[in-house]
C-alpha cells in the first residue's frame, strides 16, 4: 500500500464553497446545503483504498453520534475514474448502501475540489467551525490496516467534542495516513 501523508491545510481556512453531484440521489448538494450549525465535517474517501475501508464503519459511527447534536457531514471522492474505475459514480453508490452512509457521497470529477482543500491522500479529515473557519484537519485516529490500533475515531470526536463543549482545539493535529488521491493526468497542449 502506498502511504501518503494528508497536506494539513492551514488552520483558520475558510472552506472552499462546492457544489457536486450526489450519485445516490443524481442531484447536485453544496457546501451550504451540508453545513452543520455547529460545524462541518469534510472528508475525502474513496471506495478501492484500504485505509478507508478500515475505518468505514467508524465515519459512520461518527457521523450518526455527532449529526444528531448539529454537525452537517459530507464524504467527497476525487479521484481518477478512468484509471480506478472502482470508484466511479455508480460504484460510489453502491458504498453508501453498504455502509449506510447517512451524509451525502459527492463525486468531485473534475477535482477541483480536492484541490481547493489541499486534499492529498483518502482518508483526509477537516472540521470547521459553525462559522465554516478550519479548526482540525488530519487523521480519524492513529489506527492503520494491520497495526493493531483498534479504530475509534479519537482524534476527530476530540475536535468535535472541542466544539461541542466550547474548549479549544487541541495544537497537536496529526496528518492523516492513506492512498494519495488518484489525480488524472495533465492534460496536453
Amino acid at each position: 500500500m502506498a502511504r501518503t501523508e494528508s497536506t494539513m491545510l492551514p488552520l483558520g481556512t475558510i472552506a472552499p464553497f462546492f457544489s457536486l453531484q450526489n450519485p445516490l440521489t443524481n442531484s447536485y448538494e453544496s457546501l451550504t446545503d451540508i453545513a452543520g450549525e455547529l460545524g462541518t465535517v469534510v472528508m475525502f474517501i474513496c471506495n478501492h483504498c484500504p485505509f478507508v475501508k478500515h475505518v468505514n464503519h467508524e465515519i459512520v459511527r461518527v457521523a450518526n453520534d455527532y449529526r444528531v447534536l448539529g454537525f452537517g457531514f459530507v464524504a467527497i471522492s476525487s479521484n481518477d475514474i478512468e484509471a480506478y474505475p472502482e470508484d466511479g459514480p455508480w460504484q460510489m453508490r453502491e458504498t453508501a448502501q453498504k455502509y449506510n452512509y447517512s451524509f451525502p457521497y459527492l463525486f468531485d470529477e473534475n477535482q477541483e475540489v480536492a484541490r481547493a482543500y489541499d486534499a492529498a491522500c483518502t482518508p483526509d479529515f477537516y472540521l470547521f467551525d459553525s462559522e465554516l473557519k478550519l479548526v482540525y484537519r488530519g487523521q480519524l485516529d492513529d489506527s492503520r490496516p494491520g497495526n493493531g490500533i483498534p479504530v475509534n475515531g479519537r482524534d476527530l470526536r476530540e475536535a468535535l467534542d472541542n466544539i461541542f463543549n466550547n474548549r479549544p482545539q487541541n495544537k497537536i493535529q496529526k496528518p492523516s495516513l492513506g492512498c494519495g488521491i488518484k489525480w488524472k493526468a495533465a492534460a496536453e497542449d
